[in-house]
């Protein structure tokens, strides 16, 4: 399986295959692993860099659609999907932007390549230069020609006490086939009502509902590589998501109509580490003849990818126990959820 592939198969897995994976299939980032470990992971973090954003938008989305928490033991389940709309500015990059060592555009005026959700078409070629020498060239890969990145939210929300709710988030680690890896994720959440806590008890008639909520969501993921390489060099890719949630909603029922509208606080942080025997293609000289060398564990990533305020607009149906959801959030990737629930008690 391809690096590239393998991230983006499971991340669609992860969405309840909204995309089908035949869609990556053609594309490969294996030859992103040129000339040494330095070079590889800025070429590997500046392409994967909209996927970790856009799941990172992603786990915090979803949480609530309405300031009213759930009575106690009364509860729901909701099932929704997120798509997080990457920005022009992070469907490409510029390899003259990233410091590389030993790799430089054969055309110094050809200098980019798509991202992981860039066009799908490769990028500027490619080329070892070392000591004044040029010795081999390679292709930016493609992107998957998506503009969005997809994400799911499955998610049981129950009443605790009087004006407060929690919800929760579980995958157990489960396997997802042979070539896909493993996948496990972890998340929780609280809301707290706020007009009946200011007012000692329930008022009587409420021109609105107001509320503040937060949620933290966890994925792992461990997919299983082989890139040009024997079954013994143990090839695989860890890789954990976390993401952070804080925000102030209102909304006002009318009849079977919830509105709402929120503001808040969103941040998220990635890590990616490419563990096993790799080897590299990289410059030919005196110590490497064959322009041939093995690294161990040689790609470790770890950055944050989203930090700032968020602020969106929405709305709830509901339908005696089944509802439907769906909302726009405007944040540094803006994105649309959507989804359904069943759940018993107001």
């Amino acid at each position: 399986m391809k690096i590239k592939s393998a991230i983006l198969r499971s991340s669609l897995i992860l969405s309840f295959f909204v995309l089908p994976l035949s869609l990556f299939a053609q594309n490969d980032i294996g030859d992103l692993f040129k000339s040494g470990p330095e070079d590889a992971t800025k070429l590997v973090s500046a392409y994967v860099n909209p996927l970790f954003k856009g799941l990172g938008v992603g786990l915090n989305s979803g949480w609530t659609n309405t300031a009213k928490t759930k009575g106690p033991l009364r509860f729901d389940l909701r099932i929704t999907a997120t798509a997080a709309f990457v920005p022009t500015s992070d469907r490409s990059y510029d390899v003259n932007q990233l410091g590389l060592k030993d790799i430089r555009p054969v055309n110094k005026f050809e200098s980019t390549g798509p991202t992981a959700f860039g066009k799908d078409q490769e990028g500027a070629e490619m080329e070892f230069y070392s000591n004044g020498i040029s010795s081999g060239s390679f292709r930016l890969p493609k992107g998957s020609g998506l503009n969005f990145v997809p994400s799911p939210q499955v998610q049981l929300t129950v009443g605790i006490l009087n004006n407060v709710d929690v919800a929760f988030r579980y995958v157990p680690k489960i396997k997802l086939g042979d070539d896909a890896g493993s996948l496990n994720l972890f998340g929780v959440g609280a809301k707290v009502e706020l007009i009946p806590l200011f007012m000692g008890k329930k008022p009587t008639i409420n021109p609105i509902d107001l509320a503040v909520a937060f949620g933290y969501t966890k994925v792992k993921y461990n997919i299983p590589l082989d890139i040009n390489n024997q079954s013994t060099s143990n090839q695989h890719v860890d890789i954990e998501l976390n993401g952070f949630s804080a925000e102030a909603i209102v909304s006002k029922k009318i009849l079977f109509f919830t509105p709402f509208a929120s503001i808040g606080y969103n941040s998220s942080t990635s890590s990616l580490k490419a563990l096993g025997s790799y080897e590299f293609d990289v410059p030919v000289t005196p110590t490497t003849p064959t322009g041939k060398k093995t690294y161990v564990d040689p790609v470790s990533i770890k950055q944050t990818d989203v930090g700032g305020m968020k602020a969106a607009l929405g709305f709830q149906l509901q339908f005696a126990f089944f509802k439907l959801y769906g909302s726009y959030t405007v944040s540094k990737y803006s994105y649309a959820n959507a989804g359904i629930g069943f759940g018993f008690g107001k």
